[in-house]
């Protein structure tokens, strides 16, 4: 990725916190800490807060999660996603 496509990138990250079901987004980029147990293999980190399951499933479907996805797909080549509730 470019300096130009990062920047779009995290400003596409940034445009999800617009999802009115999303309490809280958090966008961060590996902290610079070398050591076996700590995987810094990706570009940036996501996390999203939601109040409930329902909240979530609306962001699935939310059109700035899927302009994200449309828009960026092509860089993606791992993804990782951990839910938890």
């Amino acid at each position: 990725m470019t300096t130009d496509q990062k920047t779009a990138f995290r400003q596409s990250l940034e445009a999800l916190k617009g999802v009115e079901t999303a309490n809280s987004v958090y966008i961060g980029t590996p902290a610079p800490i070398e050591r076996a147990v700590v995987d810094s293999s990706y570009t940036y980190s996501l996390t999203v807060i939601f109040d409930d399951l329902a909240g979530h499933d609306v962001y699935q479907t939310h059109p700035l999660h899927l302009a994200f996805l449309d828009s960026f797909k092509v860089y993606f080549e791992k993804i990782v996603i951990y839910d938890a509730a």
